[in-house]
């Protein structure tokens, strides 16, 4: 009669999943927190602003160049006239798309090598070499070098804009997925040795089995915190590259294309610079301490403290 009103109690409680847990972890982050809601602005900016604010960023005004914030103009104009805000909206789209995509390919191939590594010995060796030779080569001078080989090829393929985006998605998440393998790699090391994996392997279950049902459901932690840092690199070296004026056309604006036409108006019309410069900052800075958060939450000796 006494553990009646116990198990009642226990029968009212929530259940708890482990997706419950990472969110509980994820909220006391203070830092991971306020990145996300920065993050998820910028999202719905970029995504619903051209809604809001329905000036078309390629419109020229020659009467209204060089302007300085207005109501008219938010973020002021540049030197043909075009609305900065308009451009920085439409800039946000390119770059969180090249972002997005970029990242996608990069987990994609950092994960497929680091399984593969990791469960297969005898392919072990040869992919942390070719892992390695990635890591030594000097990554900005081979953008530039593959971007100046392939640009004007997949140009007249493709046409200016989907030409360039497809170079520059390719060249950023084939030269990105290197820490990914090897975080990977070290996860699944260590998880085929463990019982349920021996198991499986043990009542003959085939190799690609054990792969999809028993690997990848548990690098899942690594492989999100990896597409968080992801993220962030790509969105910066996409501004690295249009800034160097190697990315996208003038009249396709980005974050990083914006810093490279407004440089040379800095003392003219700072907000050129300011606000494409401060979108890139507040946009990586966001995403990496969202990967703080996840990396907390999602590590097993922290959450629960």
């Amino acid at each position: 009669m006494t553990d009646a009103p116990n198990t009642e109690m226990a029968a009212l409680k929530p259940h708890r999943s482990l997706w419950y847990d990472v969110w509980a972890q994820f909220r006391t982050h203070r830092g991971a927190l306020a990145g996300a809601t920065v993050f998820t602005l910028i999202v719905l900016a970029v995504t619903l602003g051209p809604y809001l604010h329905t000036v078309d960023p390629t419109y020229l005004d020659y009467r209204s160049k060089n302007m300085e914030p207005s109501w008219a103009h938010p973020f002021g104009t540049d030197n043909l006239g075009r609305d900065m805000l308009a451009q920085v909206l439409a800039g946000g789209r390119v770059s969180m798309a090249v972002g997005f995509t970029a990242m996608g390919l990069s987990l994609l191939v950092g994960t497929l090598i680091g399984v593969l590594s990791g469960f297969f010995r005898w392919l072990d060796g040869p992919l942390m070499r070719l892992t390695d030779l990635f890591l030594a080569l000097p990554l900005l001078p081979l953008l530039l070098v593959i971007i100046m080989l392939f640009r004007d090829t997949l140009r007249r393929a493709f046409g200016p804009e989907t030409g360039i985006f497809l170079l520059i998605v390719f060249v950023i998440g084939i030269t990105s997925w290197m820490q990914t393998a090897r975080i990977v790699r070290g996860d699944v090391l260590a998880l085929k040795e463990r019982e349920f994996v021996l198991a499986a392997r043990s009542i003959g279950t085939r190799e690609r089995r054990v792969i999809t049902r028993h690997i990848l459901p548990n690098v899942l932690s690594p492989i999100m915190v990896s597409a968080t840092l992801g993220l962030a690199n790509a969105i910066i070296t996409e501004s690295a590259l249009s800034f160097l004026g190697l990315g996208f056309p003038s009249d396709f604006p980005t974050w990083g294309r914006l810093l490279f036409d407004g440089k040379d108006f800095l003392t003219l019309t700072p907000a050129r610079v300011v606000w494409p410069g401060l979108a890139i900052s507040l946009t990586v800075l966001s995403v990496n301490f969202m990967g703080d958060g996840l990396r907390d939450a999602l590590d097993p000796r922290i959450r629960g403290r």
